[in-house]
Protein backbone atom coordinates (compact mmCIF):
# COMPACT_ATOMS: atom_id res chain seq x y z
CA UNK A 1 0.00 0.00 0.00
CA UNK A 2 1.27 3.39 -0.60
CA UNK A 3 1.25 5.69 2.44
CA UNK A 4 2.68 9.42 2.77
CA UNK A 5 4.66 11.48 5.20
CA UNK A 6 2.54 13.95 7.37
CA UNK A 7 4.14 16.50 8.89
CA UNK A 8 2.50 18.09 12.38
CA UNK A 9 4.75 20.82 12.96
CA UNK A 10 7.92 21.35 13.28
CA UNK A 11 9.77 18.71 13.88
CA UNK A 12 6.82 15.96 14.51
CA UNK A 13 6.65 13.48 11.44
CA UNK A 14 4.78 10.66 10.75
CA UNK A 15 2.36 8.72 7.87
CA UNK A 16 -1.28 9.38 7.00
CA UNK A 17 -2.26 5.71 6.24
CA UNK A 18 -5.52 6.90 4.71
CA UNK A 19 -9.04 5.81 5.76
CA UNK A 20 -9.22 2.92 2.72
CA UNK A 21 -6.02 1.51 3.78
CA UNK A 22 -6.88 1.23 7.31
CA UNK A 23 -9.98 -0.47 6.77
CA UNK A 24 -8.25 -2.83 4.46
CA UNK A 25 -5.06 -3.89 6.14
CA UNK A 26 -5.66 -3.00 9.97
CA UNK A 27 -7.85 -4.75 12.01
CA UNK A 28 -9.89 -2.60 14.59
CA UNK A 29 -8.76 -4.70 17.57
CA UNK A 30 -5.09 -3.77 17.17
CA UNK A 31 -3.35 -1.33 19.76
CA UNK A 32 0.19 -1.90 18.47
CA UNK A 33 1.68 -2.41 14.93
CA UNK A 34 5.40 -3.36 14.53
CA UNK A 35 7.29 -1.18 11.57
CA UNK A 36 10.40 -2.56 10.09
CA UNK A 37 12.34 0.84 8.86
CA UNK A 38 15.88 -0.71 7.52
CA UNK A 39 17.39 -2.58 9.98
CA UNK A 40 15.86 -0.96 12.85
CA UNK A 41 11.98 -2.35 14.05
CA UNK A 42 9.72 -0.25 16.21
CA UNK A 43 6.50 -1.13 17.81
CA UNK A 44 3.91 1.78 17.55
CA UNK A 45 0.59 2.63 19.30
CA UNK A 46 -2.34 3.49 17.32
CA UNK A 47 -4.81 5.96 18.74
CA UNK A 48 -8.80 5.04 19.06
CA UNK A 49 -8.73 8.37 15.99
CA UNK A 50 -7.20 6.22 13.81
CA UNK A 51 -9.95 4.52 12.86
CA UNK A 52 -12.07 7.20 13.13
CA UNK A 53 -10.97 9.52 10.60
CA UNK A 54 -7.28 10.70 11.82
CA UNK A 55 -5.33 7.22 9.78
CA UNK A 56 -2.21 8.51 11.10
CA UNK A 57 0.99 6.95 13.10
CA UNK A 58 3.16 9.46 15.21
CA UNK A 59 5.65 8.10 17.18
CA UNK A 60 9.63 9.57 17.87
CA UNK A 61 11.58 6.61 16.34
CA UNK A 62 9.54 7.11 12.92
CA UNK A 63 9.73 10.86 12.67
CA UNK A 64 13.75 10.52 13.47
CA UNK A 65 14.13 7.63 10.58
CA UNK A 66 11.90 9.60 8.50
CA UNK A 67 13.97 13.13 8.82
CA UNK A 68 17.33 10.90 8.65
CA UNK A 69 16.23 9.74 5.06
CA UNK A 70 15.15 13.44 4.43
CA UNK A 71 11.68 12.44 3.51
CA UNK A 72 10.42 15.43 5.64
CA UNK A 73 12.70 18.06 3.85
CA UNK A 74 10.48 19.31 0.76
CA UNK A 75 10.65 22.85 0.63
CA UNK A 76 6.72 23.44 0.13
CA UNK A 77 6.08 20.55 2.88
CA UNK A 78 4.07 18.04 0.44
CA UNK A 79 3.79 14.70 1.70
CA UNK A 80 6.16 11.91 0.19
CA UNK A 81 4.47 9.26 -0.99
CA UNK A 82 6.07 5.51 0.66
CA UNK A 83 5.13 1.77 0.34
CA UNK A 84 3.91 -0.09 3.74
CA UNK A 85 4.25 -3.55 2.39
CA UNK A 86 2.63 -6.22 4.92
CA UNK A 87 6.02 -8.16 6.08
CA UNK A 88 3.89 -10.68 9.03
CA UNK A 89 0.88 -10.31 11.61
CA UNK A 90 0.75 -6.39 12.18
CA UNK A 91 3.97 -5.97 11.03
CA UNK A 92 5.07 -3.53 8.30
CA UNK A 93 8.03 -2.68 6.25
CA UNK A 94 8.11 0.91 5.16
CA UNK A 95 10.10 1.88 2.00
CA UNK A 96 10.89 4.51 -0.63
CA UNK A 97 9.16 4.65 -3.66
CA UNK A 98 10.14 4.68 -7.11
CA UNK A 99 8.88 7.34 -9.74
CA UNK A 100 6.98 4.67 -11.26
CA UNK A 101 4.93 4.07 -8.03
CA UNK A 102 7.09 0.64 -7.13
CA UNK A 103 8.80 -0.47 -3.83
CA UNK A 104 12.09 -0.96 -4.83
CA UNK A 105 11.90 -4.43 -3.47
CA UNK A 106 9.37 -4.84 -5.79
CA UNK A 107 11.69 -4.49 -8.95
CA UNK A 108 13.59 -6.76 -10.70
CA UNK A 109 16.83 -5.87 -11.88
CA UNK A 110 16.32 -5.62 -15.64
CA UNK A 111 13.19 -3.02 -13.86
CA UNK A 112 15.73 -0.87 -12.01
CA UNK A 113 14.45 2.69 -12.29
CA UNK A 114 16.19 4.94 -14.83
CA UNK A 115 17.53 7.84 -13.33
CA UNK A 116 17.63 10.03 -15.94
CA UNK A 117 14.18 9.78 -16.34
Amino acid sequence: MVVKTHSKGRGVTGLHIGATNVRRYFPKHISVIELQLDHLQIQCGLEPDFWQGQPEIHDPRLCSWLESKNFNTRPDRTPVPLALIPAGKNCFRLQPVTLSGHSQAQLKPWQAPNPAA
